[in-house]
């Protein structure tokens, strides 16, 4: 991993550390601050609706400036609000604290994902964005339970003091490792970011990350009851399968940075159709029980081959002004995110049984392969206009309308 590169890993590990570890530390934190474990729930929400709102905010107030400070400053606001929520004193004081830091999650990986992009030749390019990303597949195999395990022994705190420090390492990480920034690393003003997203192909790559993770969330959100009512699974096992699952999309985090630099598209496309074959097929073998672990693991292998060529979609449809779109990639993650576990329940609140709910996670893969396909054939038409054009040029001829 190329030591810049790795800077951003540093930072986008300490990234999904924070975001993820509150979940294992509920019970925790809801007893000491004397609000309910449901009530503490809402810091989930809470991060994920700063993510939403923050990542375009803080992109286009960014949008002329040096990419390179950028990032500086986003992981110093990651330390300064895990520290706050370290120390708050209250329930209220911990929500705005997880609110205050996720304004910078979503601009961290957008402009993260663009720098690291920079950083490498072009046929390398997916592959740079899947190592940035690959500090957020490895929190959840060791950030998450080792926080929740520190939080635990020794207190909720603890946990954020932890992240704290890991924050100032990717500080410092960044301020040494990252190259200092040249005119082609410099935000091309606002006008031009928010130009960009008039272009159709830009929102259909948005619309095919919302899908897909909407897909993952409206199943893994209840993937507990899931294991433990329909495979049989003890409790106490399912951690054990989540850390599984974790493995898997690190696994397919590199395998769909390196497919992508290959075939971009096609790998978006191969990846969703994939991912709806195995919730079909989940939903048939969840009932047994070392079926239902491999078919876990198989899911978080396929899903995440789609992630680092999906931003790399984003960046590339975007042209010379790349950091607004891809931090608003960001949010389109997250408000899947939160639409499909609301889908989810919706569904079970219909009568959808648990076994049966990976046949409603394949409707929204189905149809993020749909829009990857228009995509695709929209490139493909806009490719043969264009060819046409230049050819019509070069034996002296206007080019056609509607060719």
């Amino acid at each position: 991993m190329p030591l810049p590169i790795l800077a951003l890993a540093i930072a986008s590990f300490c990234i999904g550390t924070t975001e993820f570890v509150i979940m294992g530390l509920l019970p925790e934190v809801a007893a000491d601050l004397g609000v309910s474990i449901p009530h503490a729930g809402l810091l989930v929400t809470g991060y994920a609706l700063g993510v939403v709102v923050g990542a375009p905010i803080i992109a286009i107030a960014t949008a002329s400036l040096p990419r390179k400070p950028v990032l500086v400053g986003l992981a110093m606001l990651f330390v300064i609000g895990n520290f706050l929520c370290a120390i708050a004193p209250n329930y209220w004081m911990l929500m705005v604290a997880r609110v205050f830091t996720a304004f910078g999650h979503g601009a961290f990986f957008g402009i993260g994902s663009v720098v690291a992009a920079n950083l490498v030749p072009r046929h390398k390019r997916a592959s740079a964005i899947a190592l940035l990303f690959a500090g957020l597949t490895l929190a959840n195999i060791l950030g998450v339970p080792l926080g929740t395990a520190l939080g635990e022994a020794y207190g909720w705190r603890s946990t954020f003091f932890a992240v704290v420090a890991i924050g100032i390492a990717a500080v410092i990480a960044i301020a040494f490792l990252v190259p200092a920034a040249k005119d082609t690393d410099k935000g091309t003003g606002i006008l031009s970011e928010i130009r960009v997203l008039g272009k159709l192909q830009v929102w259909l790559a948005m619309l095919i990350s919302a899908l897909a993770s909407g897909s993952l969330f409206a199943v893994f959100t209840y993937i507990k009851p899931i294991l433990t009512d329909v495979s049989g699974l003890p409790a106490s096992s399912v951690t054990w399968v989540l850390l599984l699952f974790g493995a898997g999309i690190t696994l397919g985090n590199i395998l769909g940075g390196r497919l992508a630099d290959w075939k971009l598209m096609p790998t978006v496309i191969g990846s969703l159709l994939a991912l709806v074959f195995v919730y079909i097929v989940f939903a048939g073998i969840s009932t047994y029980q070392f079926a239902a672990i491999a078919g876990v693991f198989l899911w978080g292998l396929i899903f995440f081959i789609a992630i680092p060529p999906l931003q790399m979609r984003v960046v590339e449809t975007a042209g010379d002004a790349p950091n607004l779109a891809a931090t608003l990639n960001q949010s389109a993650f997250n408000v899947g995110n939160a639409a499909g576990a609301w889908i989810g329940g919706v569904a079970l609140t219909f009568g959808v049984s648990y076994q049966n709910l990976p046949y409603v996670a394949s409707l929204l893969a189905a149809t993020g392969l749909a829009v990857a396909t228009w995509s695709m054939l929209l490139d493909r038409k806009q490719y043969r206009e264009k060819a046409l054009s230049e050819e019509g040029q070069g034996l002296g001829l206007e080019p056609l309308a509607g060719v």
